[in-house]
């Protein structure tokens, strides 16, 4: 009953009826489920580098950057429209240009087999900017500065400046009068077949409609409903392994 209201999103009247149970029961039952399977969650890059296992496919995923342990991304979800009152505009800080509309926003750090290996509370989409939420929750920072690095996009520019002792691999941005030469085009190009992997990631995620529709539950809670998700698509991956990044070509 849990997986049909994380793949489906139905509502708990829905669910009810498809379980012959009362909206009640059905709500308090998943809500039971889910919270046993968030204590299941461990992920790598919540713990210390010593107590981390190393990638087991990371010597072939990545051969072009074999210490690249961790890709980072964000995931913006639209929200319900949050109610105000005269005295607080509670909606401004939900409201994400990017997305032209009310988002959560949730920090995703992706371990080169496609494992998620971190995942950060879920913050208001419009007020919080990629790089500040990866600040934030120092992921960067559990990395072991001799041993791995991090790979991310275009949004974590500035990051080297708050980490200048990690090795972190970004793509080369223009800028209005200094184009990118056809050297740096031809590393973005080679960087984003790499990190694709995080986009695999996210397409694992999708399929549980909790986090494709709207969120129309308590705001407090996505993070947590991410998380189970997160613990879901470890354990699938534990049993079938995602392809290699990138695939190998003949």
């Amino acid at each position: 009953m849990a997986l049909v209201w994380l793949r489906i999103y139905p509502t708990y009247e829905v669910l009810g009826f498809l379980f012959s149970l009362d909206k009640t029961n059905a709500r308090d039952n998943v809500r039971d489920v889910l919270a046993t399977l968030e204590t299941l969650a461990d992920f790598a890059f919540e713990r210390p580098a010593a107590d981390r296992r190393k990638a087991r496919s990371v010597g072939e995923v990545m051969t072009a950057f074999p210490e690249v342990c961790v890709v980072v991304d964000a995931k913006e979800q639209r929200c319900q429209r949050p109610q105000s009152t005269k005295e607080d505009d509670a909606q401004k800080p939900y409201y994400s240009g990017k997305k032209k509309g009310h988002t959560l926003k949730t920090e995703i750090g992706v371990e080169p087999d496609g494992r998620i290996g971190a995942l950060s509370e879920s913050v208001p989409g419009g007020a919080v900017h990629d790089l500040v939420l990866l600040r934030r929750t120092g992921l960067i920072g559990r990395l072991d500065p001799e041993t791995e690095a991090g790979m991310m996009d275009l949004g974590y520019q500035g990051i080297r400046t708050t980490y200048p002792g990690y090795r972190l691999y970004l793509p080369f941005k223009a800028s209005k009068n200094h184009p990118l030469t056809e050297e740096q085009k031809a590393y973005n190009r080679h960087l984003a077949q790499y990190r694709i992997v995080v986009e695999h990631a996210l397409a694992q995620m999708n399929p549980f409609q909790v986090l494709a529709q709207v969120y129309r539950h308590a705001r407090e809670s996505h993070g947590s409903i991410v998380r189970v998700v997160g613990v879901l698509i470890n354990r699938r991956i534990d049993v079938r392994p995602l392809k290699s990044y990138p695939a190998r070509t003949a």
